[in-house]
């Protein structure tokens, strides 16, 4: 029996010991969906090791950097990939993104041109070749294609917007508006192809049309702070300084560094008389830019105006210093000399001024209108008062790709709360400090007297330091097991063992340990718990792919109720088979399982939370809104962006 015993112990170890790359491929790949990107390329280095010929885990670790923003290193795997199985279109289309991202554009029109060749049919392939010809100026080569294109798939809306591109950039207004009301015919509901069709009304200086176009650009991508820049340029061009003011306002929130939101919204501050204000925004401007002259004037005519004279004179100064017969400018200092007392300075500005007068073939520097604006690159000083606008209102290229964004990107905006588990490491949450109490865990780790195990909600990635210790211990515990006499000896070394697979995202091994346990001890709630969560993990990672989890989950559901009647009084596993039964739809269940959850634990935030959508997905959105308002008083604030979404419904 103990023979036996050692060979159940020790066989997912020697499995892994072995590279088995097939597993280690699939666990990396668990761990990238799970977006642990570090810990992912940890297994596809060991496959790559192993098997340095196969392609799977030079892709998967070229997905993985790129998610970590090394598009050289992820350039450099995808073209090992390819290298060794040159039929998958997946590693063409990363490392043409990759190439993207560097700026190789006419590398990245040789990949998708060789992907094209194996799959013709792929729109999204068309589409970023078209927008990398765009980036390479070969605007005939790109307007045959898009033809092609609009051939192929004649609703294919981006293909319209990208022709009108082209039509702007080859000064071809009336071709581009033609081009862009057949893509809002095709799709009215995207909020790119209106701010496109704005940027052709403001260059025509149609400012209510322009005004119109971009608020429903802002209704469908709200988050979008250059489309509040320029319809505040529409809105300050009718006299509409109040909403002007207001669009600045939002736009520097959703873009605290914008130059231009905060440079405009100095000059209108100043132009209604909210001085101080104005100086702020200034005063930010000249840290992004401190040599940038317009920006010092402005400041300086506002500091002049509260009074704060000496350092009004300090800026005129630098202006004054680079374009010498500025009369305008001199007009001002010579004036804060004069409230100063320094009548000698004074006057030998206004001399200046004379001089520069003279020079003048006007005789007098004019006055500008407000409604007048420069190029953000004109630095004429007697423009100093101008609305800035970009040199170029470029339109934001939209690369198609599975690989756009980060994972959790792709995923739905209203996201269930994780399950919670067991892990050797404490989520810090400074909103909410207390730890979660379960009294079997804490049973065990009395007794184990080894790491302590807590009961956390989801799990962080582990960070190089932690992985490497993380492996270590397993090695330890590994011969631990080996030289235990005793079953009462192996079994919480088994349990120590499955959380700390668990943390590496190993959760077949972590199952494996869990089973065996279990098979010593069928008593051991805490095993069932946890064996429950990892068949949970592998389960979604699983569905992702495709593949029907209706048994694994059955076996997840099993677990959990057994779970249940050894441990009653668990306010967690409540939860988490409230969560098994909200993914299944069985929204009554799952509601009940979070009352409970809620019964044995008041405090339980993410139950709130859970169940505030469960019910909101059973069409009782008050009471779901009301859950919702309690998981965000107790300190989950993602509650209060889906109330914002369903109040008014």
């Amino acid at each position: 029996m103990r023979r036996l015993l050692y060979l159940l112990i020790l066989l997912p170890w020697a499995v892994y010991a072995q590279y088995n790359t097939d597993r280690l491929v699939m666990i990396g790949r668990s761990a990238l969906y799970y977006e642990d990107y570090v810990l992912s390329m940890q297994y596809f280095n060991q496959a790559i090791n192993a098997k340095p010929w196969l392609y799977e885990p030079w892709f998967f670790r070229g997905v993985a950097k790129f998610y970590l923003d090394d598009f050289v290193g992820a350039e450099s795997d995808c073209s090992q990939a390819i290298e060794r199985n040159p039929y998958v279109i997946s590693a063409y289309e990363l490392r043409g993104l990759c190439r993207i991202n560097q700026k190789k554009y006419a590398e990245a029109v040789e990949d998708y041109n060789r992907a094209l060749r194996y799959d013709p049919e792929n729109v999204s392939l068309w589409h970023n070749r078209v927008l990398c010809l765009i980036q390479e100026k070969d605007y005939e080569l790109a307007l045959a294609q898009i033809d092609t294109m609009t051939t192929h798939w004649s609703k294919y809306a981006r293909a319209y917007s990208m022709q009108a591109e082209v039509y702007l950039l080859q000064k071809d207004t009336a071709k581009a508006v033609r081009s862009l009301d057949k893509s809002l015919e095709l799709d009215p509901y995207d909020g790119g192809i209106w701010a496109e069709r704005a940027v052709i009304s403001l260059a025509r200086s149609e400012w209510k049309e322009a005004e119109g176009f971009l608020s429903k650009s802002i209704h469908l991508l709200p988050k979008h702070a250059g489309n509040y820049i320029n319809r505040a340029l529409a809105r300050y061009n009718q006299n509409n300084l109040r909403g002007a003011m207001a669009d600045y306002d939002t736009a520097l929130d959703l873009d605290p560094n914008n130059f231009l939101g905060h440079y405009n919204r100095g000059l209108l501050r100043a132009q209604v008389g909210d001085d101080n204000r104005g100086i702020e925004d200034f005063d930010f401007v000249l840290r992004l830019e401190p040599d940038n002259l317009m920006a010092l004037f402005n400041r300086a005519l506002l500091l002049e105006q509260t009074g704060n004279l000496r350092a009004a004179i300090q800026d005129y100064s630098k202006v004054i210093d680079e374009y010498p017969n500025f009369w305008f400018g001199l007009e001002h200092r010579a004036s804060c000399y004069r409230r100063l007392g320094n009548v000698k300075q004074a006057e030998l500005d206004e001399f200046r001024i004379l001089k520069a007068q003279l020079d003048k073939s006007n005789g007098k520097q004019p006055r500008l209108s407000k409604k007048q604006m420069r190029r953000r690159s004109d630095e004429d000083v007697e423009k100093y008062n101008q609305i800035v606008v970009a040199d170029e209102q470029e339109v934001e290229h939209e690369y198609k790709s599975d690989y756009r964004g980060k994972v959790q990107n792709r995923k739905a905006d209203m996201a269930w709360q994780p399950m919670y588990g067991l892990s050797f490491m404490q989520v810090q949450n400074d909103l909410k400090p207390e730890v979660a109490f379960e009294n079997s865990v804490a049973a065990f780790n009395q007794v184990s007297r080894s790491r302590t195990i807590y009961v956390t909600c989801g799990q962080q990635n582990l960070g190089e330091t932690q992985m490497q210790q993380t492996f270590s211990y397993l090695d330890s515990l590994t011969t631990a097991i080996a030289d235990a006499k005793t079953a009462r000896e192996v079994k919480p070394l088994l349990m120590l063992r499955a959380v700390a697979y668990s943390a590496i995202q190993n959760f077949d091994n972590a199952i494996d340990d869990l089973s065996t346990c279990l098979q010593m001890d069928s008593t051991l709630s805490m095993a069932y718990w946890q064996r429950a969560v990892c068949q949970a993990k592998i389960n979604e990672f699983n569905a992702a792919q495709g593949t029907n989890i209706d048994l694994k989950s059955a076996n997840v559901l099993s677990d959990l109720s057994t779970a249940l009647k050894l441990s009653p009084q668990n306010p967690y596993l409540y939860y988490d088979r409230g969560n098994l039964y909200a993914l299944r739809r069985d929204y009554q269940r799952a509601i009940d399982d979070y009352t409970q959850a809620i019964a044995l634990e008041q405090d339980l935030a993410e139950a709130y939370f859970n169940r505030g959508l469960a019910r909101i997905y059973s069409n009782s959105v008050s009471e779901g809104i009301a859950d919702l308002g309690k998981a965000g008083e107790l300190g989950l604030y993602a509650a209060y962006s889906v109330i914002k979404k369903y109040r008014d419904k």
